[in-house]
């Protein structure tokens, strides 16, 4: 079956990636100095910010920018169950890295269980899929994207712990937007539609573009008020929380 990518769907994944992953390490910085209920405040903001704005929507976003012949719906469970499964994974990954002693072993066996997570995630949203179509996976480039998926999550937890300024977090938020946007179109090319099976989808009263547009602005709004609530405790308690591997 044919397939095509919309561009402007592609751009905008990509900042919404960028965008989560910018706030998730100005969040992320101060789970290690604080404690009890704050503590878990800041880890869930961070997983949110992680695993909702940069991993989830851009992933959803992504799926919205893949055209086919043949009408595409989402299971709803299915794709909940995807987006609960990237902010579970985030937080677990936050959570090893950045509480204890700090350890390189901590950080690969966070990477890996972080990059498996990921595309667990990403997995499940493809089989959340409804169309008139069965899927086949080139099972190389499947493996080709889970080592992008546990590179990126080793990179991300090593940045969100050891980065000082906004200017180094943008930056490392472009490489780690660009990581995750590596992962989902490798992912994607690993499908093949083939057409004539499934179940096909019901009918849509939004378009792709209208539903990719309504994610992005729940996902920017989300984040902008978790980028707020950073700002503001930021100036109320300032400590180097920075996590040091041996």
């Amino acid at each position: 079956m044919e397939v095509s990518y919309n561009l402007y769907l592609i751009g905008l994944s990509y900042v919404i990636a960028v965008f989560g992953s910018f706030t998730a390490l100005q969040l992320a910085i101060r789970i290690p100095s604080s404690r009890g209920g704050s503590m878990w405040g800041w880890l869930i903001f961070s997983a949110l910010a992680l695993g909702g704005g940069a991993i989830w929507s851009m992933h959803f976003i992504g799926m919205l920018a893949y055209e086919t012949p043949v009408r595409i719906g989402y299971d709803p469970m299915l794709t909940i169950a995807s987006l609960l499964i990237a902010v579970v994974i985030a937080a677990i990954g936050l959570l090893i890295v950045g509480r204890g002693q700090a350890s390189i072993f901590k950080l690969l066996f966070a990477g890996v269980a972080g990059g498996l997570g990921v595309c667990a995630m990403h997995y499940t949203g493809m089989a959340a899929m409804i169309m008139s179509a069965d899927i086949k996976y080139d099972m190389t480039l499947v493996g080709l994207s889970v080592v992008i998926a546990i590179v990126a999550a080793t990179v991300a937890l090593w940045l969100a712990f050891n980065l000082r300024g906004n200017l180094q977090r943008f930056g490392s938020a472009l490489v780690m937007g660009a990581a995750v946007c590596g992962m989902h179109y490798t992912g994607m090319a690993a499908a093949t539609m083939v057409p004539g099976n499934g179940k096909a989808a019901g009918a849509s009263s939004f378009s792709p573009e209208l539903m990719a547009l309504l994610i992005f602005g729940v996902a920017a709004v989300t984040l902008v008020f978790l980028l707020i609530i950073s700002v503001y405790q930021a100036s109320d308690n300032h400590s180097d929380s920075r996590v040091v591997f041996e």
